[in-house]
């Protein structure tokens, strides 16, 4: 007869319901976490603040979203994507905010709303296509440094709305579409060149929409990636009108190329490409599927409760049954 091990003898000896309530707590912990869960009744203040990079002379655009507490809080930065603007996808600032994240969405000049707007058609297609240009992708590489800097420094200052807000220790850089590129390129991605724009005050990084370097090996740009990533795509995620048409295949060849121990993918069936924001793109063919948001939502606030508060039930959540809670059957979800 195997015995048991000595731990587990004084437990034996409980009463049944003292036994109970010692399970319940151990092991009951990963039904108890649930990433959706926020008050109902909490709305995030929001406020627009303007960094002056006197270097460059160029403005980075900000909206930021407050969680209910003072004090210092983990903090989030969102790159939208082309044609975008600090504004963009605030179901995700607001839900963020709501479980206790600072979250600073950012807007690139260059390849931002203006690209299209008091633009006629004919002409919208033509602007976005300059505006996703090697000069811009560089551009936004150097305002994800500089935002954390002003970041540190307004933190510091007591004249200023952050201060005392931040825990810049732990901070995540999130994106969309171009904005998931430039997530890639300060999170770990490696370029032909040898140099590289990664920023070591980044913990965790989640690319929404990303996508595979033309031409490249996908294992040489993301094999040394050191940090947890996500991915997030769709089925049905790709652009035509670019220069070069991204497909599915550009989205899905990033994930394989990654080195195991804490990396995620899920793939939403029937997701187009703004399936990730917060209202339809011209050209969409399906229509929107709300469970899409749910998942994101879940799975990302997952993912900032693991790798930026370390949170073990937060982990337990994503890597054991909870997705499965929460993405629909033909959704694919999986993790290394």
């Amino acid at each position: 007869m195997k015995k048991l091990p000595f731990s587990f003898i004084p437990v034996l000896r409980l009463p049944f319901v003292f036994l109970f309530l010692f399970c319940s707590i151990v092991f009951g912990k990963e039904s108890a976490y649930n990433p959706l869960s926020v008050s109902t009744s909490f709305k995030p203040e929001t406020i627009d603040l303007v960094i002056q990079d006197q270097k460059r002379n160029r403005e980075i655009p900000l909206r930021i979203y407050f969680p209910a507490e003072t004090g210092p809080h983990p903090v989030i930065l969102f790159s939208h994507g082309l044609g975008g603007s600090s504004e963009n996808s605030p179901y995700l600032g607001n839900h963020w905010a709501a479980r206790g994240y600072l979250a600073v969405f950012m807007q690139h000049h260059g390849s931002d709303e203006a690209l299209w707007k008091e633009k006629t058609a004919l002409h919208r297609i033509t602007s976005m296509r300059e505006g996703i240009s090697l000069k811009n992708f560089l551009l936004r590489t150097q305002d994800v440094p500089v935002v954390m800097d002003q970041l540190e420094k307004w933190n510091q200052q007591k004249s200023s709305p952050l201060f005392g807000r931040l825990d810049l220790q732990h901070l995540g850089m999130t994106g969309h579409s171009f904005g998931a590129v430039t997530t890639q390129a300060v999170s770990g991605q490696t370029f032909l060149t040898g140099s590289g724009y990664t920023d070591s005050r980044i913990k965790a990084a989640l690319a929404m929409s990303p996508n595979a370097p033309h031409g490249e090996d996908p294992k040489a740009a993301f094999g040394k990636v050191q940090i947890p990533w996500m991915l997030m795509t769709g089925t049905k995620d790709t652009i035509g009108w670019l220069n070069r048409n991204l497909t599915l295949d550009d989205r899905l060849a990033v994930y394989p190329a990654l080195p195991a121990g804490d990396k995620y993918e899920i793939v939403l069936h029937g997701a187009e490409h703004s399936a990730f924001g917060d209202r339809p793109l011209t050209g969409d063919k399906e229509p929107r599927n709300p469970n899409h948001h749910r998942v994101i939502l879940a799975l990302s606030t997952a993912f900032w409760d693991s790798y930026l508060k370390g949170d073990p039930a937060a982990k337990s959540w994503l890597q054991g049954n909870g997705p499965a809670q929460i993405i629909e059957s033909k959704d694919h979800w999986q993790w290394k």
